[in-house]
């Protein structure tokens, strides 16, 4: 298991993650040849292999895929005020650093916590979306820049606006059931490399592993 390290972001990549000093992580995994840009946030999430995020990035209660690409200003589960109560500022909560007692209210972040998003392999999160909390986004698909996902998405659809909705699949479903199936993201490194230069012609490559 590999804990994040934070380097700076123009270090080649490697099985290490790779962390722009400017980030914030706190309780969090990522898996190797990982890069975390500029001013990321990231708490209490696991980030699989090959998966980059760009600038001011914040991740909180994730589980995010291998080979996804997190475009700036993305932010992946938003966490809730209490809005139950008579005041919703996090006084009420963080309450020790107000003073107003000796430790914080546990409760609302254990909350915050059941309320996880799960992000599939190989999606691609365009600029300035926002997941929101308990949806999850299946593998291959493409969340549109500026899009409010409050939905769970299928696997290789493509969903853009406020809310987001789907307009339609990136292949047909007999190839999508069958990259499903070949599942090339769990392939080890030494396959990835032998096998790279198919990457880029779909029919032969559904072909040779299908």
């Amino acid at each position: 298991m590999k804990h994040i390290h934070q380097t700076h972001s123009h270090a080649p990549l490697s099985s290490e993650p790779s962390v722009h000093e400017s980030s914030h992580i706190v309780n969090s995994y990522a898996g190797a040849w990982t890069s975390i840009g500029p001013n990321n946030k990231i708490i209490e999430s696991r980030i699989g292999d090959y998966t980059y995020t760009m600038d001011d990035v914040t991740i909180n209660y994730s589980e995010v895929g291998k080979f996804t690409s997190i475009a700036s200003h993305v932010c992946i589960n938003p966490v809730d005020h209490p809005m139950n109560r008579v005041t919703q500022h996090h006084m009420t909560y963080r309450r020790a650093g107000f003073g107003f007692a000796e430790t914080d209210d546990d409760d609302i972040f254990n909350w915050r916590r059941g309320n996880h998003v799960t992000i599939g392999h190989d999606v691609w999160i365009g600029h300035g979306a926002i997941v929101m909390k308990g949806v999850t986004i299946g593998t291959g698909a493409v969340v549109g820049s500026g899009a409010v996902v409050t939905k769970d998405v299928e696997p290789y659809t493509i969903v853009v606006g406020v809310p987001a909705r789907p307009i339609k699949k990136r292949f047909s479903q007999d190839v999508i059931d069958t990259l499903l199936q070949i599942a090339w993201w769990d392939w080890p490194r030494d396959l990835l490399e032998a096998r790279f230069h198919e990457f880029n012609d779909m029919e032969a490559f559904i072909k040779t592993y299908g």
